[in-house]
């Protein structure tokens, strides 16, 4: 907690104990119950799980929470009986100089112990709550100034790894440097299995590497910067990354994406980035990224309030780059390829005017009617060209295309449309592994037929009628002949977290998601014998 906001109910509330002074986490429906001077600064914490009471047995700690309980002589249990926690998920409170070892502990709930797959809520409830308890708990000793937090495995050093990692991590690249918050140091506790707690870290830093590039501003993240970026992140890990400039984009006709990116003084780049994770003659996963890196809606204009969002309309690219880390560096025996069209949509004496036609690589024309809608029109002749030059064995695309999808389901899930009943189903169990779920929406000729069925051009980029999300999802399939395919809209999830806010990501931020969701789907499929069913 900052400064002396709940300084005045701290006093009223603080609970009295032999030399122990104890302070609630600041986490959703905890009242404080210190200020931060009340709490040290500095030093070690660890954070520990309390499983919720169920009928006839009181709170638990977990096994790593009785050992220090052991160490310090039940002082623990003393405190929790006292301080009336339940273990309930996300409630906590923290506990200072009790253990000799760790200036601060932290219990936080971890809810019922051994729940597990939740088959209506298509989510494994065991992990997730981990990644909760582990987000909230770190994030508490963060707040207090911890500079090394070991976090408690809870049954999943892999998720809490996850939680912990994502919860701590600040986008303060432009601020102040007095002002910036510590991310501490994290270390397992409690448990031998770092090879899934340093997998877990892998896949959280990853995360952290798309919110990073999806909450810069827009003037510190251009396409050329962006491809910078993606060099700097990926050549060290052994991913091969080609920067294409104007002159060869305009080689290779790819007229569609020159059509958006011509509106604006930035120059446009072309990235394509490869991991070899088998034999070269393999044929590789094909990735397009939406890399818009400000959509201001060209002569569409958007509305000033709110625009500042749209700097994260590369947030399908900056995901798909940070999976490609991520896989290197959890060295997954498949092949992947990414082409990352990266440009502005600015409005200008050069840009695309509404009704414009461009003829796409299939000798298909297409008519830009929605300025804002560029998505489709942007992804449209870079997928053309990744399937002719890598002949991929599956498609997948990921971008923010339109706010149909953020109406009809929020930030709970992002959207999926796939002309594949198995590779939905694939990513539907990474969904409900990771957290990070996905919807399926229909793909059906009803919407086809709303973008494709014109007398003047085939195709028509925002569709006539409603559910948007649908329309721009048709335009795609169109231009997915042969290979099996997904499409992604991360409208609703992708960009800045506000309602229905995921425990353990900053509220007003980009979500990077979903980056550990792509992660675990390849790993599925490069290791479907290792995937349980």
């Amino acid at each position: 907690m900052r400064g002396g906001m709940m300084r005045g109910v701290a006093l009223a509330k603080r609970v009295q104990l032999t030399r122990v002074r104890m302070c609630y986490v600041p986490v959703r429906h905890v009242t404080a119950g210190c200020g931060a001077g009340d709490a040290p600064k500095g030093g070690k914490g660890v954070v520990l799980g309390l499983y919720e009471e169920e009928a006839g047995k009181g709170p638990r700690l977990t096994p790593a929470g009785e050992t220090v309980n052991e160490r310090v002589q039940g002082k623990l249990t003393e405190m929790i009986c006292e301080t009336k926690l339940t273990g309930r998920l996300g409630r906590g409170k923290v506990f200072n100089n009790v253990d000799p070892d760790y200036r601060s502990i932290c219990i936080v709930g971890v809810g019922l112990e051994g729940i597990a797959f939740n088959e209506l809520e298509m989510l494994d409830e065991g992990m997730e709550n981990v990644r909760v308890a582990a987000g909230i708990g770190a994030r508490s000793l963060q707040s207090i100034g911890c500079v090394e937090v070991h976090v408690d495995n809870m049954d999943y050093p892999e998720q809490a790894a996850e939680g912990a990692a994502l919860a701590i991590w600040r986008y303060e690249e432009n601020l102040s440097k007095k002002y910036r918050t510590t991310i501490p140091k994290l270390m397992l506790f409690g448990s031998p299995d770092m090879e899934s707690w340093t997998r877990g870290l892998f896949k959280a830093e990853s995360q952290n590497l798309a919110r990073r590039l999806s909450d810069a501003p827009a003037n510190c993240m251009t396409p050329t910067m962006v491809a910078q970026a993606a060099v700097d992140a990926l050549c060290p890990c052994g991913i091969s990354v080609e920067v294409r400039t104007m002159e060869w984009i305009e080689q290779q006709h790819l007229n569609s994406f020159l059509m958006i990116a011509k509106g604006s003084c930035e120059p446009p780049v072309f990235l394509e980035v490869a991991y070899c994770g088998t034999a070269p003659e393999d044929k590789p996963i094909l990735l397009v990224g939406q890399g818009i890196t400000f959509n201001s809606g060209g002569i569409n204009l958007r509305p000033a309030k709110g625009m500042d969002e749209f700097r994260g309309d590369l947030t399908g690219a900056a995901s798909i780059l940070a999976t490609m880390r991520a896989a290197a560096a959890l060295s997954l025996p498949i092949n992947i390829t990414a082409v990352i069209p990266l440009c502005e949509n600015m409005p200008s004496g050069m840009s695309c005017k509404p009704g414009d036609v461009v003829t796409l690589l299939n000798a298909k024309s297409m008519a830009v009617r929605n300025i804002s809608r560029t998505g489709v029109v942007v992804l449209a002749d870079p997928m053309l060209y990744g399937q002719m030059t890598y002949k991929p064995r599956l498609v997948v695309d990921v971008g923010s295309m339109c706010k149909g999808v953020k109406k009809a389901v929020g930030g709970g899930a992002t959207g999926i449309w796939s002309n594949s009943h198995y590779i939905w189903k694939q990513f539907q169990r990474a969904g409900s592994l990771t957290g990070d779920r996905l919807w399926r929406f229909p793909l059906w000729r009803y919407y086809k037929d709303r973008v494709a069925e014109h007398k003047s051009f085939d195709l028509l980029n925002d569709g006539d009628g409603f559910a948007s999300s649908c329309l721009a999802a048709a335009v795609l399939h169109e231009l997915v002949p042969c290979s099996d395919w997904a499409h992604l809209d991360t409208y609703g999830t992708g960009l800045l977290s506000t309602y229905g806010l995921v425990p353990y990501l900053t509220a007003g931020r980009m979500t990077g998601r979903p980056t550990r969701t792509l992660v675990q789907f390849l790993y599925q499929m490069a290791c479907p014998a290792e995937t349980p069913k």
